[in-house]
C-alpha cells in the first residue's frame, strides 16, 4: 500500500500506538499536544539543521511532517487518534535514538477511547479530512476542493463535495458563452491549477534540468538563456522574433511582470487561433481579428496546433528538425509518416508525448531541458509495439539479434527531410547569396536545403554534450572535421544504441582570444540593417564583451535525432542495406565495427589461408554457429548474447 493511500484509508487501532519521528539529522525540541475536544493529535520537532526530512511513523506506516519556516520546525496533526499517554520520538542520523514525551489531557488524565476511531489526517491542508477516514472531504489531495469551496462549472471536477460538477449554464457547451474579449481571464478563472502547471513546464519557462546533458549537467539550461546552436545560435538580442514561438502572448517568461495573463493557452488548445497567431505591432503574441469561436471551441492539442512552432523552428518550414514539417498536420500518406497519417493511425502528438500535470515527455538529443524529470525523456516504442525489443519479437530472428544495440529508428527512417531541411547556413553572405554588408537590407542568411536524405549513424548512450553561451569552444575542436560541435550524441560501438541523425553545419563568429561562439544580435541582422559586422558587434556587447573585440568564423556542426517520418514496415532497412556496402552507413569505417587488427592476422590466426567469402556467411558461421563472441575479431563485445569468449 502507497503512503498516499495510507492517508486515505481508514485504519482502526487494535492497540494504543507508538509514534516515531525520522530524520535525516539529530532531532531535537520534540513536542507532542494532545487536543480532547478535536481529538487531534500535534507533533513538533526540529533537527539539527532545521532542513532534514522528518516524518511520524506509526505502525511502521510513514506520514511525512511539514517544515514550518516561520517557526522553525517540523509539524504533524494526526485527527481521530486514540492512545494512552505516550509518544515515542527517534532520530536515524547514522544512529538512532529516542526521546519520551508524556502527553495528557486538561486534567491531567491520559485520554482514553471506548472504540478507537481511524487514524485520519488533513492531507491537502484545506481544513477538513478525509471522507474514507470519517471527514467530509472528497478529494483530500486537492487544497481547493472541500465542502462549500467554489464550484466551477463543466470542468468535471466536483469543487464543492455535493456530489456533482455544477452545470454551465450555456447554449453551446461549456465554453459556448466565453467571448474573446474576456481572454485569458476566462480561461484562467476556471483553469487556475492548469494555468500554474503550465507556468512551471519547460514549454513556458524555456530553461529547465538537464540530466540527459554532461556539460554543467547541474545548470539550468535553455533557449531562454545559455543555449547555442547552428541555427539562429542564442536568443540574446531578439526575443521578438525567436519568442514568437513561446507559448506565452508576448512577455518573457522570465520578466517580472508576466503572471499567468501572458500564458497563451489557445495556441494549444484552438487550431483556428494557433494557426493565425502572429506578433502584433504592440509586442503582444495574438491574432489580428480574433474570434469568439477562438474561446468557445477549444480542444485537446491538435497536430496543427503543436506543428505551427515545432514544423517552423529555426526559421521555416521543416528547417530545423527534418522529420517535421506542416505538412504533417494532414497528411494522408503512411509513406509520409505511418503514425501520422489521416488515412491510417493519425495519431496526435500527444499519443507519443504523453503529457502530465503540462509537463510532457520526449525530446531531440540536442534540446537541452527535460521537462518532467521524474518520468525522463525518452519515449519508448514498445509502449505500443510491445515486444518489439526482445529476441523474438521480429518474425526474422536476425532481426531480433539486433535490437538490443540497434533503435527502431534506426531501420525504419531509411530516408528523412522529405521536405527539405537546411543543411547548412552561412551568416556572411544573404539569403541571395550576397555579402550580408547591409547593401540589402535584412533578411535571412545563406542557407542549403536538401530533401531525401539519408541519415548520418552514430551510437548514442542517450546522453548528450551541448555547448553553452560562454563555453570555450576549442575544448570539444573536431580536428578531424575541422568543426567547433553545438550537440553532440555520446556513445560508442561498444555503449549505447545505434540511432539515426540530422547532420548540419554552420558558419558563425567566435572571439578570436578565447575561443567563445558569438551570438550574433539576430534582430539586427534579420530585422534591423542586415549587416552581419554591425549584428556581431552588438552580439558582443550584449554578452559583455567590447564591440571592439576581435572574431573570426568557423566552422559549427550539429547532431539532431530523428523520430518523426517513419516509413511502413515494408520500407525498413534490410540486412545488405548496412552490411553488404557503405552508402547508407559505413559500419567498419566510422561506426567501430573494423576488425582489431589487419584480415589477414585476424583470420589467418586461426584459418590460415582461405578462400574469400561474403560477410553474411562469415559471420554466421562464427557467431550463429560457433557462437563466438564479437572479441574474438572485433575490439568489443557483446555480453548481452551470452556468446563464447575467447
Amino acid at each position: 500500500m502507497s503512503k498516499k493511500t495510507l492517508l486515505l484509508t481508514a485504519l482502526v487501532l487494535a492497540q494504543p500506538p507508538l509514534f516515531y519521528a525520522t530524520a535525516s539529522a539529530e532531532i531535537e525540541d520534540v513536542s507532542a499536544v494532545w487536543d480532547q475536544n478535536r481529538e487531534q493529535l500535534t507533533v513538533n520537532a526540529k533537527d539539527e539543521h532545521t532542513r532534514g526530512s522528518l516524518s511520524v511513523v506509526y505502525n511502521d506506516q510513514e506520514f511525512p511532517m511539514t517544515y514550518n519556516r516561520d517557526r522553525e520546525r517540523y509539524q504533524l496533526r494526526l485527527s481521530n487518534v486514540c492512545y494512552d499517554n505516550t509518544v515515542s520520538v527517534v532520530s536515524s542520523s547514522g544512529e538512532s535514538k529516542r526521546k519520551s514525551v508524556r502527553t495528557k489531557n486538561g486534567d491531567g488524565s491520559g485520554y482514553e477511547c471506548s472504540v478507537a476511531p481511524p487514524v485520519c489526517q488533513d492531507a491537502d491542508g484545506d481544513g477538513y479530512t478525509a471522507a474514507a477516514c470519517g471527514g467530509q472531504d472528497c478529494n483530500d489531495t486537492d487544497p481547493l476542493t472541500f465542502p462549500g469551496a467554489s464550484e466551477i462549472c463543466g470542468d468535471n471536477i466536483d469543487q464543492d463535495c455535493s456530489g456533482a460538477d455544477l452545470a454551465c449554464e450555456t447554449t453551446n457547451g461549456p465554453h459556448g458563452g466565453l467571448t474573446f474579449a474576456e481572454y485569458p481571464s476566462n480561461c484562467i478563472s476556471c483553469h487556475y491549477s492548469e494555468a500554474m502547471e503550465m507556468q512551471s513546464s519547460t514549454h513556458y519557462r524555456w530553461v529547465g534540468e538537464t540530466p540527459d546533458m554532461v556539460n554543467s549537467t547541474g545548470t539550468l539550461q535553455g533557449k531562454l538563456t545559455n543555449g547555442v546552436n547552428s541555427y539562429c545560435i542564442n536568443i540574446k538580442g531578439d526575443w521578438p522574433v525567436c519568442g514568437s514561438c513561446h507559448v506565452g502572448r508576448g512577455k518573457m517568461p522570465s520578466d517580472p511582470t508576466a503572471g499567468l495573463e501572458n500564458i497563451d493557452c489557445l495556441v494549444c488548445h484552438s487550431e483556428e487561433y494557433s494557426t493565425a497567431r502572429i506578433r502584433l505591432a504592440d509586442g503582444s503574441m495574438g491574432v489580428l481579428a480574433p474570434t469568439d469561436s477562438m474561446v468557445q471551441n477549444v480542444q485537446a492539442p491538435t497536430r496543427a496546433n503543436c506543428l505551427s512552432c515545432h514544423a517552423k523552428a529555426g526559421g521555416g518550414d521543416a528547417v530545423k528538425r527534418g522529420d517535421l514539417s506542416l505538412a504533417t498536420a494532414h497528411n494522408s500518406d503512411p509513406q509520409f509518416d505511418v503514425h501520422m497519417n489521416t488515412s491510417g493511425s493519425d495519431l496526435a502528438c500527444q499519443k507519443c508525448h504523453v503529457f502530465e500535470n503540462h509537463l510532457v515527455i520526449g525530446k531531440g538529443s540536442d534540446l537541452r531541458p527535460t521537462d518532467d524529470v521524474n518520468r525522463g525523456a525518452e519515449i519508448s516504442c514498445t509502449t505500443c509495439h510491445t515486444n518489439k525489443d526482445s529476441l523474438g519479437g521480429h518474425d526474422n530472428s536476425t532481426i531480433g539479434r539486433h535490437v538490443a544495440r540497434i533503435a527502431c529508428q534506426t531501420c525504419h527512417i531509411p530516408t528523412y527531410a522529405k521536405v527539405p531541411t537546411e543543411i547548412y547556413r552561412d551568416w556572411q553572405l544573404t539569403h541571395a547569396g550576397l555579402p550580408a554588408d547591409g547593401s540589402a537590407g535584412p533578411g535571412h542568411p545563406l542557407t542549403l536545403k536538401e530533401g531525401n536524405l539519408i541519415p548520418e549513424y552514430r551510437f548514442w548512450n542517450r546522453l548528450s554534450d551541448n555547448y553553452l553561451l560562454g563555453d570555450d569552444a576549442s575544448l570539444t575542436y573536431d580536428a578531424v572535421k575541422g568543426t567547433y560541435p553545438t550537440s553532440s550524441p555520446i556513445g560508442d560501438v561498444g555503449e549505447g544504441k545505434l540511432y539515426p541523425f540530422k547532420y548540419k553545419r554552420a558558419n558563425q563568429p567566435m572571439t578570436v582570444a578565447d575561443f567563445r561562439l558569438i551570438a550574433l544580435d539576430t534582430f539586427e541582422y534579420l530585422k534591423g540593417s542586415g549587416d552581419v559586422d554591425t549584428a556581431v558587434k552588438k552580439g558582443l556587447v550584449n554578452t559583455g564583451y567590447s564591440a571592439d573585440e576581435p572574431y573570426t568564423w568557423v566552422e559549427t556542426d550539429t547532431y539532431q535525432l530523428l523520430n518523426h517520418g517513419i516509413s511502413p514496415s515494408s520500407s525498413a532497412l534490410q540486412c545488405n542495406s548496412c552490411h553488404e556496402n557503405t552508402s547508407t552507413m559505413d559500419l567498419q569505417g566510422q561506426l567501430g565495427y573494423q576488425l582489431k587488427g589487419p584480415k589477414n592476422v585476424v583470420c589467418f590466426q586461426c584459418h590460415g589461408s582461405e578462400e574469400a567469402k561474403s560477410f553474411t556467411t562469415i559471420h554466421d558461421k562464427h557467431v550463429k554457429d560457433k557462437r563466438y563472441d564479437c572479441s574474438w575479431c572485433h575490439s568489443f563485445s557483446r555480453p548481452e548474447r551470452n556468446l563464447r569468449m575467447p
